[in-house]
């Protein structure tokens, strides 16, 4: 791994104060807490006193939960801008054989209550009665301090205001700022869409104008749910059932030895307008690690349509995605042509019932493509591919929520979930060799 970006940042220090860790331990201490599950700070100063790997990797040395905590947030992004360098590992072992490649999406909780998310609508009634108890509270304390001056003389020293005055108007101002970040992402939506609906999308089918209406709402119609703990998760449906307060981590998966190509972050908990940019940050991190301009597949495992794809110089030959990602304007994305796609348009509930929703040209030209019986085999790896993988996470490590807050803090968090993944392929596809 490259590590001259976060050495050079304690090469050049102005001298003052102790000696820091040296920065490639406290990498080590993090990374390897990711492995084996151990995320928090206190968890891993902890184990470098009862856990012997981490004493072994600390050399010995006990850095407290503050300086580990301060150097995570610190190079967060460095951190997680290591996924590409172990992807490039992984590709010089061998294990990365460019070509199929399996999206897939998953809801993480966050580091938020579900029980502190409020309506828009909520947020401003809060609002205005606290803005009226401040103006109470202000008029009442005048109102003291006058009769103060008329008894004491003016000149004093005026009092400090009340604690429960500061606290109402901490919290107002507080509610202010969640509700103007909700009205904001509404305001961005409509300035992407326009303010009139495009006659393109007038002349549509009436999903697509329903999808117009809800997009460029107002915000007090639209009235979202605003968290006070974090402001960019949602509440997303939960696959184990009910809802949560949380993220939807995405990752694009190889179809060979299951290495993760790219690990993305949205706070929308539909997959729909993730199949795009899941595409393009794949190859792009493909690119960067493996030095590749086009993968040499066999028909075979892509079939006919996916090689001829292939010997276009794309770095991906094929997509395997499930009905989730099914989007008519993405699969017309020309990021798509010189690629195959496999994504089902259907759910498995109306593949069983067999009464299919989607009639697009698209749509019937995919199933088309889904019903042979290369296109039935092709698909049936995209489950083998990418659900492991998420098992592993979750089920076996334990990944099952974020420490971070924010977005981008999440994100990096992922990407460091993800390539920690790949490191343990990594030891165990050597483990494995060795042996034999």
């Amino acid at each position: 791994m490259d590590l001259r970006a976060l050495l050079r940042r304690y090469r050049n220090g102005d001298g003052r104060g102790l000696a820091a860790y040296n920065p490639v331990m406290m990498l080590r201490l993090i990374l390897y807490g990711y492995c084996v599950g151990k995320r928090s700070s206190r968890q891993l100063e902890k184990a470098t006193y009862d856990e012997v790997p981490f004493r072994y990797l600390a050399g010995n040395q006990h850095p407290d939960h503050d300086t580990i905590a301060a150097f995570r947030k610190e190079h967060l992004a460095s951190l997680g801008g290591y996924f590409v360098d172990v992807l490039q590992l992984c590709w010089k072992a061998g294990m990365v054989k460019v070509g199929q490649v399996a999206i897939d999406g998953t809801k993480i909780r966050a580091n938020a209550d579900r029980n502190r998310s409020f309506r828009y609508n909520q947020l401003s009634e809060q609002e205005q009665a606290l803005q009226k108890q401040v103006e109470q509270m202000l008029a009442e304390a005048a109102q003291c301090d006058a009769e103060e001056d008329a008894l004491y003389g003016e000149g004093r020293k005026p009092e400090e205001l009340p604690e429960e005055l500061r606290s109402a108007k901490t919290r107002r101002e507080k509610i202010r700022e969640i509700g103007s970040g909700c009205n904001g992402k509404r305001r961005n939506a409509r300035r992407r869409l326009g303010k009139s609906m495009p006659s393109q999308v007038k002349h549509r089918n009436n999903a697509a104008r329903k999808r117009f209406e809800r997009a460029t709402q107002t915000v007090e119609k639209k009235n979202p749910l605003c968290s006070f703990t974090d402001g960019d998760s949602a509440i997303m449906p939960n696959p184990a059932g009910g809802f949560l307060q949380g993220y939807n981590a995405q990752v694009a998966v190889e179809g060979s030895a299951q290495v993760i190509v790219a690990a993305e972050m949205s706070n929308d908990a539909a997959d729909s307008k993730q199949l795009v940019p899941m595409v393009k940050a794949a190859e792009q991190a493909l690119r960067q690690a493996c030095k590749v301009e086009a993968a040499g597949v066999a028909a075979e495992a892509i079939g006919d349509e996916g090689a001829a794809a292939n010997k276009s110089g794309a770095v991906i030959a094929e997509i395997l995605a499930d009905a989730g990602y099914f989007y008519v304007e993405a699969l017309q994305d020309e990021v798509f042509q010189d690629k195959a796609a496999l994504v089902t348009p259907d759910s498995r509930k109306q593949m069983k019932e067999h009464k299919p929703r989607n009639m697009h040209a698209v749509a019937q030209q995919m199933r088309a493509k889904l019903s042979t019986e290369e296109g039935k085999k092709r698909y049936a790896r995209r489950a083998a591919i990418v659900e492991p993988v998420f098992a592993w996470i979750k089920q076996v490590r334990g990944m099952r929520s974020f420490l971070l807050r924010g977005l981008d803090a999440v994100r990096n968090e992922w990407r460091i979930i993800c390539l920690t993944q790949n490191l343990l392929k990594l030891q165990r596809y050597r483990a494995a060799n060795s042996a034999s």
